[in-house]
């Protein structure tokens, strides 16, 4: 067997996000039924065929290193998590669409890994203005993912996908918004009509997970 190329993404975000819920459905493919808080780091791994089918096919290793812990941390925890951010090749940005500070916490998250962190205090945005020449060098990857898009009434969701995807400018980053959508079932095990599989809403790119 060809040896397989590994590739390590950090999965960053505040707790309560879905940080734990996303890895495992991304390594899984299934629901995780009933998520806990991560302490420290979990590892999860997903093999991977880039380009599968085309002549470029190639075989990846992605291990999906979701972080626990806060932000606001305190230096000895944040030195602690220091050691995870050894040797990344991309990292997942994810944040709670129902909770700005999540999404502002984010600042704090990629510049912590990105080992830019030199304000420990404070949040950094200010007024909604960043200094974006701080990630103009950065040369990893960084892909923001929002959840809980459905939890947002429907007049409000263009304010805040127009916020979030200001947020990914700034970051230079890829951006995905996710909504959760249950479907129900009938005894006979029919779905029931009215319950679509998919929704799209302006401004950004949505996907959905399914409760089955």
């Amino acid at each position: 067997m060809a040896s397989l190329d590994r590739v390590k993404v950090l999965v960053l975000g505040d707790s309560g996000v879905g940080k734990s819920s996303l890895v495992h459905l991304l390594c899984q493919n299934q629901v995780l039924g009933n998520p806990s808080w991560t302490v420290g780091c979990s590892v999860d791994v997903r093999v991977h065929d880039y380009k599968e089918g085309t002549p470029e096919e190639k075989t990846y290793y992605i291990e999906l290193w979701d972080v626990g812990g806060s932000v606001g941390s305190a230096s000895s925890v944040k030195s602690t998590r220091a050691v995870f951010y050894n040797s990344v090749n991309g990292i997942i940005l994810v944040h709670d669409l129902t909770n700005k500070k999540s999404s502002q916490n984010l600042y704090r998250w990629s510049l912590e890994a990105l080992n830019r962190d030199l304000v420990p205090t404070g949040v950094l945005v200010t007024n909604g203005d960043y200094d974006r020449e701080q990630f103009a060098d950065n040369q990893i990857p960084l892909l923001v993912i929002g959840t809980k898009l459905d939890q947002i009434h429907e007049n409000k969701r263009h304010e805040v996908l127009t916020r979030t995807a200001f947020l990914a400018e700034d970051f230079n980053a890829e951006e995905i918004n996710l909504v959760i959508e249950k479907r129900y079932f009938l005894r006979d095990g029919n779905q029931i009509p009215g319950f679509p599989d998919r929704k799209r809403f302006g401004g950004g790119t949505l996907k959905s997970l399914h409760y089955d």
